[in-house]
């Protein structure tokens, strides 16, 4: 177990799956920690093709680019047990044995994107008021040529300067620790791009706070079609 959290790790971790039976955690806790440029990993097969194609099925239809907050969506049928799983003890356990931190006590956010745009994804560190962030992935196939692919990046002035890149195909898992250095993004795309982003925060005020303005963006996007 690492340092520091002993005593996080629940009986509950000897399963597979979590409360929405969707995610397989086994495939979490195989994946490999880097430490260099900054602390992620990568996991591939965390959902089966079978399941990706039921949640694609019972998407919300969101019909504007960007990330929603799952506190203002209608979740149903394999869709709800995915957020069932992302949303479960068991999920802020698994990380936290990944990482060597306890995330157990703190406030997540779960936030879902159905379109992106050409002026998403540019190099960009997060905001101190994270903690951990988890991409998981949802597309069928994905044309390969680093589009829409995010990037772990060694600085901030070049996407050609990276350490690896994740393709965002059903079963990609991408998970990292923010840090001063957690450069990322990732290359223009428009179009379909299916991700639930689900991110730890150091506080219920900050959780509030970007819940409130994340939905606020979105629906001041949907009432100005030219944006």
């Amino acid at each position: 177990m690492a340092d520091g959290v002993e005593g996080v790790v629940s009986d509950e971790m000897v399963g597979k799956t979590g409360p929405g039976g969707i995610m397989d955690f086994d495939a979490l806790r195989r994946a490999d920690v880097k430490r260099e440029p900054y602390s992620y990993f990568i996991a591939s097969e965390a959902v089966a093709d079978t399941d990706s194609a039921a949640i694609r099925a019972d998407y919300p239809l969101i019909d504007k680019p960007g990330y929603l907050p799952l506190s203002k969506l209608e979740a149903s049928g394999a869709f709800a047990r995915l957020m069932d799983d992302l949303n479960s003890p068991l999920l802020a356990e698994v990380l936290s044995e990944n990482f060597g931190i306890d995330l157990t006590d703190k406030p997540r956010m779960i936030t879902v994107r159905r379109l992106s745009q050409l002026s998403d994804g540019p190099i960009h560190n997060d905001s101190k008021s994270k903690i951990l962030t988890m991409l998981t992935y949802l597309n069928p196939e994905w044309d390969g040529t680093g589009a829409g692919c995010i990037r772990v990046l060694n600085g901030k002035d070049d996407f050609e300067d990276f350490t690896e890149e994740v393709p965002p195909l059903q079963g990609y898992v991408f998970a990292f620790l923010r840090a001063d250095n957690s450069w990322h993004g990732h290359l223009p795309f428009e179009g379909e791009r299916f991700v639930v982003q689900t991110t730890f925060l150091t506080s219920q005020e900050e959780l509030d706070r970007k819940e409130n303005r994340g939905g606020l963006q979105y629906w001041l996007k949907k009432l100005n079609p030219f944006q």
